[in-house]
């Protein structure tokens, strides 16, 4: 296959050489391996430094093959794969939308087997290469269709793993796992005949409460964020779970995880009041969750607005999310703003407020940047009010 040419030590040092220049700048200049696709080659470059901080086990690896760039856009990162990989463990898994495999590679650290299906012919053929190289002997590629391959293979599983594909993009912000291959609403009760377990990965988009009208038996929702941008939401299903499922949040940085647990079958009631000395803003797996009033709850926190989605204390707790000092309460009132803010070098955010940051910036001749954080928002009694604060 004509992947297997770019493994020439020559191409492959060529590769290497060029991860810092510009590849549509490298595209114009001429072939220096006129007997392999240019084109292969530049996607190689391409591909491969897209891959350095999503993939380092891949971008450190000699000889790893990369298909093309949108493999790598879509593709699991390995930070969220590890902790899809920590939720499943047992005999046997299979992943029936393998693609480019990073999934299926940390699953294969909690699984004895773990089989890899795939319909593109190429990229199949790419990874199962790759498993090779990067020395993962308990993966098999299987080229086809996922409900086909598990029909002839006729086995069980410890854990079935589906990342649906959209079918139609063009449908916009409408996300239901029913546009999506595989149609894992209409295949749920066929999967059944060869696991008790389904792990399905879905993109940050799907609204919680779709998801929970669309499936059936699920037992935990996790909200995956790194970095505090939400990257996947993964529903874990059990054959005969009858129980309302808990929800995670998880938020991966470099130096911590934080994971709030909020349980759906629970009845949380916020507790309300102004401003006072600290303020926190939950992070965003928290905000996907929806679980406003359980944060309150759990953290033993007062809201400023049923719908502001801002908390607040006198004393200082270890929060999931970011937290300020309160330096000042400004009313939105226009010569209060004239004297605090308009003119003055912020970093605005809003929660419950009608002005877009970008509005407020414009309106009130506010430029970004500084240590202040203006949190534009509404207050306990439905006034506009302004927090000036510092982070902590």
């Amino acid at each position: 296959m004509e992947f297997q040419q770019l493994l020439q030590s020559d191409i492959q040092s060529f590769i290497t050489r060029n991860l810092g220049s510009d590849s549509a700048t490298l595209a114009l200049k001429k072939n220096p391996f006129p007997d392999v696709n240019y084109a292969s080659i530049i996607n190689q470059i391409t591909s491969k430094k897209k891959a350095k901080d999503k993939l380092p086990t891949w971008f450190f690896t000699a000889n790893i093959v990369y298909p093309e760039k949108i493999s790598i856009e879509q593709t699991s990162s390995e930070t969220t794969a590890k902790y899809k990989a920590s939720l499943v463990h047992g005999e046997k898994l299979i992943d029936c939308s393998g693609g480019f495999g990073i999934d299926a590679y940390y699953f294969s650290k909690q699984f004895k087997s773990v089989f890899h299906c795939e319909l593109n012919p190429e990229l199949s053929a790419i990874v199962k290469h790759n498993f090779s190289t990067l020395n993962c002997t308990n993966i098999t590629c299987y080229l086809g269709d996922s409900a086909e391959i598990i029909n002839q293979l006729n086995q069980k599983y410890d854990c079935i793993y589906i990342d649906p594909s959209r079918r139609n993009e063009a449908k916009g912000k409408v996300f239901l796992l029913s546009d999506c291959i595989p149609n894992v609403i209409e295949l749920q009760n066929y999967y059944f005949q060869y696991t008790d377990t389904l792990l399905i990965k879905t993109a940050p988009m799907l609204d919680l409460h779709a998801g929970l009208l669309e499936l059936k038996n699920v037992a935990e929702i996790h909200i995956v964020a790194v970095d505090n941008e939400v990257k996947e939401i993964l529903w874990k299903i059990e054959k005969n779970s009858t129980k309302t499922p808990t929800v995670t949040a998880v938020n991966i940085e470099k130096s911590k995880t934080t994971t709030t647990i909020i349980d759906l079958d629970q009845t949380y009631n916020a507790s309300y009041c102004q401003p006072k000395k600290y303020l926190y803003e939950p992070n965003a797996s928290i905000m996907k969750s929806g679980g406003f009033e359980a944060i309150s709850n759990l953290f033993k926190l007062e809201k400023l607005h049923q719908h502001s989605h801002l908390y607040t204390s006198n004393e200082l707790i270890n929060f999931p999310g970011r937290s300020f000092i309160v330096d000042n309460i400004v009313p939105y009132q226009k010569n209060k703003i004239k004297q605090y803010i308009e003119k003055k070098k912020l970093n605005i955010s809003t929660r419950n407020f009608p002005l877009k940051p970008d509005e407020i910036k414009k309106k009130h001749k506010i430029s970004d940047g500084g240590n202040v954080f203006a949190f534009f928002t509404t207050a306990l009694e439905n006034e506009k009010i302004v927090l000036l604060c510092t982070k902590i």
